[in-house]
């Protein structure tokens, strides 16, 4: 088993909190859409066991695939008795069938998951998880590595020729790839560094991270496979990824964000919800009806949705601990 290292749950805490803050439109929603999944993956990655076999894919399957599907499954049915008859949902008039059909495909928009748009990283990192298994099986370096190019070249074109999501967001799985293994392959060094050193990669990588977002003519969105310019998407999420990881070996003092590193399939799951639950307080004890928040308002509304979310996870973690992806090993 893989002791924990706290700064790397951290800076996973740190990622799904910017999911949460991201999905409030803050103003700066472009510049942390530009690196806050490749950080997930590249984490993601971090953790990837070093050899692979069927009992390891059926574990993996069951933290990742199990929760899906029933968080899924209950979001799809809160949404089709009560969430779809109020808000955006009932102006946009979503089938029923569509959003019920999205539940297996985990991707398409408001128009398939409506119910829980979030969600799709789930099977999407299962996914990766399956890729990187398949190519770490090759004996030959070389062809393991241009296997690993192919894939991630294949994951970018995709989207320029074919206006088809694919299941899973496989497409968006061979690009999550790279920033995968980069996690995979720069574990054991970044973990080594001294922490002087960790501030100098750390500076640099940021510079990076905000030079590659400054330049790139479009806001990424990885759901939709929306990259503007390829390389500078990459090197933005890539030095992002790098960038925050080091910070929070620097600065190890957010105990809080560790927590939230550990339970992220809750807040992914219900943090939308907790949204939801607010604007409806807002309406029926103060009368609230146009919910135009400033940025400040949106900052405290992630974090409120975050302390919602954390009796859930209690919870879930006393009675039905897979909701959170967790299983015991055999």
């Amino acid at each position: 088993m893989q002791k924990r290292i706290t700064w790397i749950d951290q800076a996973r805490g740190f990622s799904i909190f910017l999911v949460v803050y991201g999905h409030n439109f803050p103003t700066n929603e472009p510049y942390i859409y530009s690196f806050h999944v490749p950080l997930f993956f590249f984490i993601a990655g971090m953790f990837h066991p070093k050899k692979i076999d069927f009992a390891v894919l059926k574990r993996r399957a069951k933290m990742l695939l199990i929760p899906y599907f029933i968080w899924a499954v209950a979001l799809f049915l809160f949404w089709w008795a009560l969430g779809r008859n109020y808000g955006n949902s009932i102006e946009l008039n979503l089938s029923p069938l569509k959003n019920f059909i999205g539940v297996f495909y985990a991707q398409g928009g408001s128009d398939y998951m409506d119910w829980g748009i979030p969600l799709w990283f789930i099977p999407c990192i299962f996914l990766v998880f399956v890729l990187r298994a398949i190519t770490q099986k090759i004996s030959n370096k070389f062809i393991e590595h241009l296997l690993l190019l192919v894939i991630f070249t294949i994951g970018f074109a995709w989207p320029r020729f074919f206006e088809i999501h694919l299941p899973w967001s496989l497409d968006v799985a061979a690009v999550a790839l790279g920033f995968y293994v980069a996690g995979e392959v720069l574990k054991n060094y970044m973990i080594e560094l001294s922490k002087m050193r960790s501030a100098y990669f750390f500076l640099f990588a940021l510079i990076i991270n905000i030079m590659a977002f400054y330049y790139n003519p479009e806001k990424v969105d990885m759901y939709r496979s929306i990259y503007g310019n390829e390389v500078l998407f990459f090197v933005s999420g890539f030095a992002g990824s790098i960038a925050f990881v080091l910070f929070f070996k620097i600065v190890p003092v957010f105990a809080f964000l560790s927590y939230l590193g550990r339970h992220t399939i809750v807040l992914l799951a219900t943090h939308i919800r907790m949204l939801t639950v607010i604007k409806m307080i807002a309406f029926f004890i103060f009368g609230v009806t146009v919910f135009n928040f400033t940025e400040a308002e949106k900052l405290l509304l992630s974090a409120a949705q975050v302390i919602m979310v954390i009796p859930i996870i209690w919870f879930v973690n006393k009675y039905a601990p897979i909701l959170d992806g967790k299983v015991k090993k055999n």
